[in-house]
């Protein structure tokens, strides 16, 4: 086990992080529910004292990884859930891949499922995996809350040993995430029965930043950011309580009553505004557009607008 220590100033912070938000309410890990749930850090370490909790590592670095992890976690990029199809990068896969790859790493299909990834800055790829698993129809997947970043900073358990996971038989099907098609968007704009809401950063939705060939958004998309969706706690990010999420996307308009299209570059940034109104704040009808803004820059033939617009 990793040595845990701090020292000089590094006490001195911890100590100024003033209290902690009351802990998540006492989750049963082994109730099965709709769709993907948060789990504190707290809540987490007291599943942990009762036996061992099966965690996926999605951070981005795997030599992270290999320099500690939480005890029981198996690691996995990201990369590895999507690839190109028909030349345009990052698309999923079809469900027999990742049903293969789920359990060749030992992913229990009727087993909690706690997914972390660093922090704040990569939250995206914890959102991403959860919406993947929710797409399997797996009832016990939770998101740890502030993620590896956090756990570190309250100086709870890491290790460096891997998890002996043996092979699972993962379903292949039903395989339906919440997603939409560029056609789906394109319907949407023709006929306006649904929103789309742009996830990445402001500057990239203004058209003053991006790696794609064109730059700005989707005409008439609402740009939120989805990293607004996240609060300091200490050093870390943790997700906003829901009443303050629920008065930040009703003031833009982004309301349950309608149809909502989230996107961003990769679909990963979506997914975790996915997450937010999806299963947190339980909203009917939101999808995905996995293709994202990545598929329509390159088709010359979309329309693009650039500036502010709404947000």
């Amino acid at each position: 086990m990793i040595r845990r220590w701090l020292v000089g100033t590094a006490v001195v912070l911890l100590a100024a992080c003033g209290p902690a938000r009351a802990p998540h309410a006492d989750i049963d890990p082994m109730a099965a529910a709709s769709h993907p749930r948060v789990v504190s850090t707290d809540t987490l370490a007291a599943w942990q004292t009762r036996g061992p909790v099966v965690l996926v590592d999605i951070r981005t670095d795997v030599f992270a990884y290999l320099r500690g992890h939480l005890p029981g976690a198996v690691y996995l990029n990201t990369e590895t859930l999507r690839a190109s199809r028909g030349g345009i990068p990052t698309q999923l896969l079809d469900a027999p891949a990742y049903a293969a790859l789920f359990s060749r790493i030992g992913l229990p299909f009727d087993r909690p499922l706690v997914v972390y990834s660093a922090g704040e800055t990569h939250n995206i790829d914890a959102t991403f995996l959860a919406w993947l698993l929710a797409g399997f129809g797996h009832r016990k997947v939770y998101l740890l809350d502030g993620g590896y970043f956090k756990w570190q900073l309250e100086l709870r358990p890491l290790v460096r040993e891997y998890p002996r996971l043996a092979e699972t038989a993962f379903p292949a099907a039903p395989f339906q995430p919440e997603q939409a098609s560029l056609e789906d968007v394109q319907g949407a704009l023709l006929r306006g029965d649904a929103i789309l809401v742009d996830a990445r950063p402001p500057d990239q939705f203004a058209g003053q930043a991006g790696a794609q060939m064109r730059r700005g958004h989707i005409p008439g998309a609402i740009s939120h950011y989805w990293q607004d969706d996240l609060t300091r706690e200490g050093f870390g990010f943790v997700w906003k309580q829901p009443g303050e999420l629920r008065a930040a996307y009703q003031a833009q308009g982004i309301t349950p009553d309608k149809s909502i299209i989230a996107y961003c570059n990769s679909a990963t940034e979506a997914s975790h505004v996915h997450f937010a109104l999806r299963y947190l704040l339980g909203y009917p009808r939101v999808r995905v557009y996995v293709g994202s803004w990545t598929e329509w820059a390159e088709r010359k033939e979309l329309p693009v607008e650039v500036g502010a617009g709404r947000g």
